[in-house]
């Protein structure tokens, strides 16, 4: 019995602990503007490329002839993952939710800098759906 109730004891301190953390780094401070902003590895052609290998086009999007550009947002944190990755603009039928996939699937990026720290930064990027004739 005692056991199982330092075990419950035990969890609950990291659980505590885990949810103090995750609070403390969405308090800090996001820019929008510094002055070393956050890469992709490889820049922004590799940035490019992987969009263009990782985007499906939704299947109902084609049906439609959906076409646009859809901006998603994120923050790139200090140690480069991408968090609160959301649509600022979409245009529907299954774009939305593929961009925030495929932004979600991309590796660390480099974290911007202000001041020779790393900080937390907000980023937008414009993804555009366009059907080839």
């Amino acid at each position: 019995m005692r056991s199982i109730l330092l075990v419950s004891l035990v969890c609950m301190f990291f659980s505590l602990t885990a949810t103090a953390q995750k609070d403390a780094v969405s308090q800090e401070k996001v820019y929008t503007s510094v002055q070393h902003v956050p890469s992709f590895p490889g820049g922004i052609e590799a940035f490019y490329n992987f969009l263009a290998k990782n985007i499906v086009y939704p299947k109902t999007a084609r049906d439609k002839n959906t076409q646009g550009k859809v901006i998603v947002t994120y923050i790139v944190e200090k140690d480069g993952r991408l968090t609160d990755v959301k649509v600022a603009r979409g245009i529907g039928d299954g774009c939305d939710e593929e961009a925030v996939r495929v932004i979600k699937l991309s590796s660390p990026w480099k974290p911007g800098t202000q001041n020779g720290h790393t900080v937390r930064v907000a980023y937008a990027v414009p993804i555009n759906f366009a059907l080839s004739r």
